[in-house]
């Protein structure tokens, strides 16, 4: 290439450096990069953008993938893709989109936070139904261009501050999306595991080679029952190993755990997915034979005859060729009866939800460090001695044992069979309460014997059986995490 070419060229470069400050404002990190809360240098405008930084150099094929179908998508409910920077020094590359204050997994968090604290502040019922409308309306568009989201969970919901795009919502991270209208491989074949666990359709557990469309409207399902209640519908342990195989028996237990185990009528091509096979031999229908939706939803206070509910039904249909499609739910009745959607979902009203905090820059990023702050307080776990997980996020005692209200007893924590509580401590912490008084014992390991399994399940044990799992860890010296909770 001749020299003044590429000197010219390089001079006619846009760099993400010299055009936007975002120096020390962190506001996301995760498997795909980071991003970036970013304003012009040159001041040609006081708007705000997000600056995604790809995870490693060169363009990925999920980032390839993701500019490809933002170039082409033009809806107010799908981030708009503004422009994409390859640095040339480090190869990064930088994608540039409007900034969005708000996401659903925040917003759900703040909720949540609230029952904790003993104030419940349910979100409004017309703040969901616009929340919940827009994003049928984002998918309907991506659905009638052939495009699969794959990846619906509330982090990816993201809805804009004040501006003039005040409480729209906008569907984001096209990294996992698909066009489904002639693929050459099913699209199992592309991708065996897609969607994050909680939000993943039956059929994709069960090993379904040529699903549709109908995984994004389950996945805007459970979205939409966690709007409604502030927690997971279907959350489970989720497991750090990544796997191609596409059954999770936690995860299927957990659907029929709320749902009830699908009767042969209700869906009919069960009996053909790949998986069929293992999940009769794993479960028993009677199991679930007390368990419904409709129990699970008036425990929340929602009512099985009301039109929320009616809807929630038909977005979490167990068979997919009965699952309501977008286009159909845009038009349910729930939309008609007000309050009616509107266009901000804050309705006007003043926003309560804080902006997003700046992360630290030093911190270690998620790959290297999985856990590092309280679900709710936001302290670092690592002033405690002990960590709790629930809903799939870790919680500081004191956060776990308030939203519980629960007083815990003692805990001991052994990694590699280093005891970090000494055993005489732990002896004289069991002598202060009654023989067979009953406690909550917790196991994380799946190698101590019964009647201990199955792992992560709470069940009652009294003092001189906690002795016993106590001599049977010692003499193996397994690692294992058991909290002691007073009952």
């Amino acid at each position: 290439m001749d020299y003044d070419f590429k000197t010219k060229l390089a001079a006619e470069r846009e760099r993400v450096e010299d055009l936007f400050e975002y120096e020390g404002c962190k506001v996301g990190r995760g498997t795909y990069g980071h991003v970036y809360k970013a304003k012009r240098k040159d001041g040609k405008d006081e708007k705000e953008y997000a600056l995604k930084q790809i995870e490693g150099t060169g363009i990925s094929m999920s980032a390839c993938r993701e500019i490809a179908l933002l170039r082409e998508l033009k809806h107010p409910n799908v981030i708009a893709l503004q422009k994409v920077f390859l640095s040339h020094s480090d190869r990064k590359v930088w994608l540039l989109f409007d900034y969005a204050e708000h996401d659903l997994w925040h917003i759900i968090k703040f909720h949540r936070a609230s029952k904790a604290n003993k104030k419940p502040m349910q979100l409004p019922r017309g703040m969901v139904k616009s929340l919940l409308y827009q994003i049928l309306d984002g998918i309907h568009y991506l659905h009638a261009n052939w495009v699969l989201h794959r990846d619906l969970k509330p982090a990816n919901i993201l809805v804009m501050g004040e501006g003039p795009e005040r409480g729209r919502v906008k569907i984001a991270d096209m990294g996992f999306a698909r066009l489904f209208n002639s693929p050459l491989k099913p699209l199992a074949d592309l991708d065996p595991v897609v969607v994050t666990f909680w939000y993943r359709a039956p059929e994709l557990l069960l090993g379904a080679r040529h699903y549709t469309k109908a995984i994004d409207i389950w996945a805007i399902g459970c979205i939409f029952a966690e709007l409604l209640t502030s927690e997971p519908i279907f959350h489970c342990r989720q497991e750090d190993i990544k796997t191609s195989n596409p059954f999770h028996h936690d995860q299927l237990d957990r659907i029929f755990s709320v749902m009830g185990f699908p009767a042969d009528k209700d869906w009919e091509d069960i009996r053909k997915m790949p998986e069929y096979p293992t999940l009769q031999k794993d479960f028993r229908r009677t199991t679930y034979a007390n368990s419904s939706l409709i129990k699970y939803m008036e425990k929340h206070k929602v009512k099985p005859d009301s039109k929320v509910f009616l809807l929630l039904q038909k977005l979490l249909t167990m068979d997919p060729t009965k699952r309501i499609t977008s286009e159909q739910a845009l038009q349910d009745p729930y939309f008609v009866e007000d309050p009616l959607p509107t266009t901000d979902v804050f309705a006007g009203c003043q926003i309560p939800y804080p902006k997003r905090e700046f992360l630290n820059e030093d911190e270690p990023e998620e790959k290297t460090e999985k856990v590092q702050h309280c679900a709710d307080c936001g302290k670092s776990l690592r002033e405690f001695p002990f960590l709790w997980e629930y809903l799939g996020a870790a919680w500081c005692t004191p956060c776990y044992t308030s939203y519980f209200g629960i007083p815990v007893a003692t805990a001991i924590i052994l990694r590699d069979g280093i005891q970090s509580c000494p055993r005489a401590d732990f002896s004289q912490s069991l002598m202060l309460h009654k023989d067979g008084q009953m406690v909550h014992c917790t196991l994380q390991n799946p190698n101590l014997p019964e009647p201990f399994v199955p792992v992560n399940v709470y069940q009652a044990c009294t003092i001189p059986l906690i002795q016993k799992i106590w001599k049977s860890i010692s003499t193996n010296r397994m690692s294992a995490f058991i909290p002691l909770i007073m009952l």
